[in-house]
């Protein structure tokens, strides 16, 4: 028998499900739930008045990405272990493409970076940024050998990353046969390119002008367009970083001619608006990002799209940028590169500022940090929930210590926190990893490179787990 750790007197909540058990780990897996267990064990933990989650999955990060001239400062080491100290346990990274090279070129350079230093487990969505006949001929094996079932297109950032609605549509077609989906960045380019160049052109270039040339319509008529792209061809589709009411009014109206389309919003689309961008100097640069922050009435709209079904998952789009790297527009707001830390405040503040207050229960809670991931990007129930078989990624949660969030005491390779002060009731206390400890009582025990690379199973439940094969890089 390998590593036993037995968690007593815990309250266990699931995507479903709220009661009191004890649970039993053996080796890597959940072995037993249930009341009064008595087995010898390595281990005791007593979580008397304590939540038991799920751990947290993140399928929105970027770490250390190439960006703007310069790289995220969150290496895959750093970043994971932040990830780890506020209770995620999984992350869905993006290996992006370049423009004129191969998927596989990129994959392998993510395979590089993360392989043998993320210390929380990993996967990959494919970035596509050039959409062409030898990009086509490589998403089989992309999909059935590396376990990759997700290919993201950028509609903005021409020049770099954007792709036409051809290109879209001929992804979309082909990523279908392997039981995979789209997921989508949705901004008009040409619109906020033409916004950009105006706003210069007058000397507009403070950071505020990033919001202001990045306007809702621009992210509102994206996101219908590829909406109507995808229900044409009956392909799925998932919806990154949704900030806005109109693009959930275009999300809304697709369900009425029976569309089902997968939309993530980020937890600071929930919690900070587009007034941060007023703050004296150059201090709006830290929440400069793409789609910018948005108004009072789109933050309300989010959180009613959470409560109607039509929002499946908050993640942090986690893509940190130091503030000297945010200087490079400190005379130009189109150089300050886009992106700020989340990863580790993510779950905590959701808790704080969406159970407490009565917007979500606990068990939309668990959904939307994990549960839902988990079965859009085919790592349930292997992650993303608490039975018997899965996986032993289980957070401790204090729902009583409170805290301030700060960037003196954040884990997060930045210099600022973009909820600076923030009061926070609730805390991660203890994370369990595949049947390991890895976080307790505000510690880390974990070696670097102990994360696992993840191969999915399609999004088509069609197509079974036995389709895919012994992923290369496992």
């Amino acid at each position: 028998m390998g590593k036993t750790i037995l968690i007593k007197n815990g309250t266990v909540v699931t995507a479903t499900d709220k009661y009191q058990a004890d649970i039993l780990i053996e080796e890597e897996k959940i072995k037993t739930i249930g009341k009064s267990l008595d087995y010898p064990t390595d281990r005791i933990i007593d979580a008397k008045d304590k939540y038991i989650f799920p751990g947290g999955i993140d399928p929105h990060t970027h770490m250390e990405l190439p960006f703007m001239g310069t790289f995220a400062s969150d290496t895959f080491e750093t970043g994971t272990l932040a990830g780890l100290y506020g209770g995620t346990t999984t992350i869905i990274d993006f290996a992006i493409q370049s423009q004129g090279e191969s998927l596989r070129k990129a994959l392998d350079l993510w395979h590089k970076k993360a392989d043998g230093n993320a210390v929380c487990d990993y996967a990959f969505h494919m970035g596509v940024t050039d959409f062409n006949k030898n990009t086509k001929a490589e998403i089989k094996n992309i999909c059935l050998q590396d376990g990759i079932t997700s290919f993201k297109v950028f509609m903005a950032y021409k020049g770099a990353l954007m792709v036409d609605d051809r290109q879209i549509i001929g992804l979309m077609k082909e990523s279908r046969k392997y039981g995979a989906l789209v997921i989508s960045h949705c901004e008009n380019g040409d619109m906020v390119d033409e916004l950009v160049s105006e706003a210069k052109s007058n000397g507009n270039l403070s950071p505020r002008y990033h919001y202001l040339t990045r306007p809702e319509i621009a992210e509102t008529e994206a996101t219908g367009r590829i909406i109507d792209m995808a229900y044409q061809g009956n392909h799925p589709l998932y919806i990154v970083h949704l900030t806005c009411e109109g693009a959930l009014n275009r999300v809304r109206e697709a369900t009425k001619r029976n569309q089902k389309v997968n939309v993530e919003t980020c937890i600071q689309y929930l919690l900070l608006d587009e007034s941060l961008y007023e703050s004296p100097g150059f201090e709006g640069s830290k929440w400069i990002m793409s789609p910018p922050l948005r108004k009072e009435k789109d933050r309300i709209a989010l959180w009613e799209g959470i409560k109607q079904g039509l929002v499946h998952t908050v993640a942090t789009d986690h893509c940190p940028f130091c503030m000297n790297q945010k200087e490079m527009g400190k005379n130009d707001f189109s150089k300050i590169p886009n992106g700020i830390p989340g990863i580790e405040n993510r779950m905590e503040l959701l808790f704080s500022e969406g159970v407490l207050k009565g917007k979500i229960s606990l068990n939309k809670f668990v959904e939307l940090t994990s549960t839902a991931a988990a079965k859009i990007f085919g790592i349930f129930p292997k992650k993303g929930t608490i039975a018997p078989g899965s996986d032993a990624d289980i957070v401790i949660f204090d729902p009583n210590i409170k805290h301030i969030i700060s960037s003196k005491t954040h884990h997060q390779n930045c210099d600022y926190s973009a909820y600076e002060g923030w009061s926070v009731t609730g805390k991660t206390n203890t994370v369990i990893l595949r049947g390991n400890i890895v976080i307790e009582n505000g510690k880390a025990s974990v070696q670097k490179g102990y994360g696992k690379y993840i191969a999915r199973a399609p999004y088509n439940t069609e197509l079974t787990e036995e389709r895919i094969k012994q992923p290369v890089h496992a």
